[in-house]
């Protein structure tokens, strides 16, 4: 099998060693052999980025425009290639293997409309005869590093900007999903990137990741995880005065109130707690259910869940695809058993047959759950769904804001007052009225609040706060 490589200062490089990147859905199926690259790779990748920083910052707008389009242009013809290979690495369903593929040519798209409209600002002095202006610039040196539940669109939307603003880039993806980072790096350096602007360093977050954060050459390090690592992550950063962004987790809440049509509340639930099997930061895990529609609302949603088909991520007949690995499996079902023990009705929730040796399980629901339970205070990542009754709009509210985190949050109800003031009131960084807490656009901000976000927000025209510096130049004309 062919050694897939590191981009290294334009050159493929091997690794200190490789990993065999396997499917959940059958572990016979072995989707490559990828390289890991040493700390010493990661320096050798962050001079090579150095040394392009200064062609790459002056090169014209249009320059960077033209590759980050063909970039996405290229994207959208592979894309169901490139959507089969995310399918069979990370387990989502193809057709969302292949939306989120779409996605990642829009992100490419957008920023290479970006790149030439980086803008500042004429200010009219208090002094006489002194004028000021205000610029963007690039901020140097940028380490990305991914998560492997979005191997292509969250990549695509730290790399884009990153290139669009003029920065050069290391880009660590996450080490159980290389497979599609590694084309995304095919394309990028095909698309005629020059040697050095970006750089892939594959492997383990503990030398990859730890090395990009630590090494002095980087200015700024862009990180979506998990909470442990993106808080140390961040201690580190700060240490080396670096600018950091931070995307963490999320424990989602979705407020149905007993004035919400119901078969709009069962549908934007059960999609968001369990579609790409509930691997998403911004699922909805925790489902807030006034008590007028309560028990109708939970059987009703029950048998929605009960009737999703479970099986291989390249099956057209499956709605919900195999948890990413034997570990994420083992954690879900943890969490099963807490939930249980913590005096929940569990429905579903058990490890599955599936029709070859992978990851299956059948999602969760957790009947009869409160907002104290472990269940749902701590992040699962997976198909699970605590339902809290509460008694009026007042309590969903609160019950809703009280929790550590503080990404994406819902409401369903026909309401207008109450959509208003959940809109208001919500301490989350993205709010949705009779929409799935997961699903968001391109071309606006991302993040969250509390313990979900940290700096900067991603994605849209936000991106620049993070990807470039202000600087204010004064000039004395008399």
């Amino acid at each position: 099998m062919e050694l897939k490589r590191n981009l290294v200062g334009g050159n493929w490089v091997e690794g200190e060693d490789a990993t065999e990147n396997r499917s959940p859905s059958n572990l016979a199926d072995v989707v490559g052999l990828y390289a890991r690259a040493s700390a010493d790779q990661v320096a050798d990748a962050a001079a090579a980025a150095r040394a392009a920083l200064p062609v790459w910052a002056g090169a014209s707008p249009q320059i960077r425009a033209d590759l980050l389009d063909k970039v996405g242009a290229e994207i959208l013809t592979r894309k169901d290639e490139i959507g089969r290979i995310l399918a069979r690495e990370e387990g989502k369903t193809l057709p969302e293997a292949i939306g989120e593929t779409v996605r990642a040519a829009q992100i490419f798209r957008f920023f290479a409309g970006e790149a030439i409209r980086v803008a500042g600002d004429a200010v009219a002095s208090v002094r006489p005869d002194v004028d000021v202006e205000v610029m963007r610039e690039p901020v140097g040196v940028v380490g990305l590093v991914t998560p492997w539940n979005f191997p292509i669109a969250i990549p695509a939307w730290k790399i884009a900007p990153a290139l669009a603003y003029g920065n050069t880039v290391l880009f660590k993806p996450a080490d159980l999903t290389p497979g599609s980072a590694h084309l995304l790096a095919e394309i990028i350096h095909a698309a005629g990137a020059p040697a050095g602007v970006f750089n892939l360093v594959m492997g383990r977050g503990s030398v990859v990741g730890d090395a990009i954060v630590r090494h002095p050459e980087i200015d700024a390090v862009s990180f979506t995880g998990s909470v442990p690592v993106g808080r140390a992550l961040a201690v580190e950063a700060a240490r080396g005065l670096k600018k950091v962004q931070i995307e963490m987790g999320g424990k989602n809440p979705m407020v149905v109130m007993d004035d919400a049509d119901l078969d709009l509340a069962v549908n934007a639930c059960l999609n968001g707690a369990f579609f790409s099997t509930g691997q998403r930061c911004t699922a909805s895990s925790r489902l807030i259910v006034h008590e007028a529609v309560h028990d109708e609302f939970a059987e009703r949603l029950s048998e929605a869940m009960m009737a999703l088909r479970v099986g291989d991520a390249l099956d057209p007949e499956t709605q919900i695809g195999p948890v990413v690995s034997a570990s994420q499996l083992d954690s879900n079902l943890g969490y099963v058993e807490i939930a249980r023990s913590e005096g929940a009705t569990v429905i579903g929730g058990e490890r599955l047959d599936g029709p070859a040796d992978g990851f299956y399980q059948r999602p969760a629901l957790f009947v009869g759950a409160t907002n104290a339970m472990r269940t749902s205070r701590e992040e699962i990542f997976g198909p699970c769904a605590s339902v809290i009754r509460v008694g009026d709009f007042d309590e969903a509210l609160a019950v809703a804001n009280d929790t550590e985190f503080g990404l994406s949050s819902g409401i369903c109800t026909s309401s207008l007052k109450h959509a208003r003031e959940f809109r208001r009131r919500s301490a989350a960084g993205m709010v949705m009225v009779n929409l799935p807490t997961a699903g968001v656009d391109y071309h606006v901000p991302f993040g969250g609040r509390k313990g979900s976000s940290y700096g900067p927000r991603e994605q849209g025209r936000y991106a620049a706060e993070f990807y470039t510096a202000v600087k204010t130049s004064y000039s004395f004309s008399g």
